[in-house]
């Protein structure tokens, strides 16, 4: 026989192979099974208020969920039976993205900031820049602090060194020298880390700006109020 094999093995192998092909199916969804989409004899049931009913019939559990008017919601597939829980399935949905979105919301970013300087720089430049790294470090940020050389100053690394230092101590309580001064090229790099945790500083700067909010609205309050006031007494007058 032919090494390809005769037409009865070669169909057969074509129905096999378009078998494998089915089976491998597209992406598997991450939504659960809800309702009638619930495929199993039986399940183990956890009522609305987390309460355990026990191993029922699907059909049964079907009833109650259409009882309470709630939906049916397959929480572990993988259990023997699957767990399946009543609950409002579009209410937790909702509530989920909510909660995934504020997790987003405050998850914290590394950020690394950069701020150059000469070496030979004025008082009044340094004091600005000065400025710039402590709000840097206030907002939970590390800040990669760059000596730029130029000319002859390239022949003075130990100016950009003694300004670095300076800097490091100005800052010494908002933040430290993750990485210490080195040469690179015309430059000189250190990056200073924060004392504070990005996430503790986005909570203070939420709580500083909730303050200032009260603050405004107690004021515009007690304006209206004096406004009142005013008016009454000319009314009265």
């Amino acid at each position: 026989m032919a090494p390809g094999g005769g037409p009865h093995e070669r169909s057969g192998t074509a129905v096999r192979q378009a078998s494998v092909r089915r089976n491998r199916g597209g992406p598997i969804s991450a939504e659960p099974r809800i309702n009638d989409r619930i495929r199993v004899p039986e399940v183990r049931l956890v009522g609305p208020s987390g309460e355990q009913v026990g191993i029922v019939p699907l059909a049964k559990a079907l009833e109650l969920a259409q009882e309470y008017d709630l939906d049916l919601v397959e929480v572990a597939a993988t259990a023997r039976p699957p767990v399946c829980k009543l609950m409002d399935y579009g209410k937790f949905k909702y509530e989920s993205a909510m909660k995934a979105r504020e997790a987003r919301k405050n998850q914290a970013h590394t950020v690394i900031k950069e701020m150059k300087l000469r070496p030979k720089i004025d008082p009044h430049d340094y004091d600005t820049k000065k400025g710039h790294v402590v709000r840097f470090l206030k907002q939970g940020d590390k800040v990669k602090i760059t000596i730029m050389f130029r000319g002859r100053e390239q022949s003075r690394p130990e100016l950009g060194f003694r300004l670095l230092q300076r800097l490091a101590e100005d800052v010494q309580d908002l933040g430290f020298v993750e990485s210490n001064p080195k040469q690179d090229g015309r430059n000189m790099i250190m990056v200073l880390g924060p004392h504070k945790k990005k996430t503790e500083a986005m909570a203070e700067a939420r709580e500083a700006q909730a303050i200032r909010k009260a603050e405004r609205q107690a004021a515009e309050r007690e304006h209206q109020q004096a406004e009142r006031e005013q008016q009454q007494g000319r009314a009265s007058a």
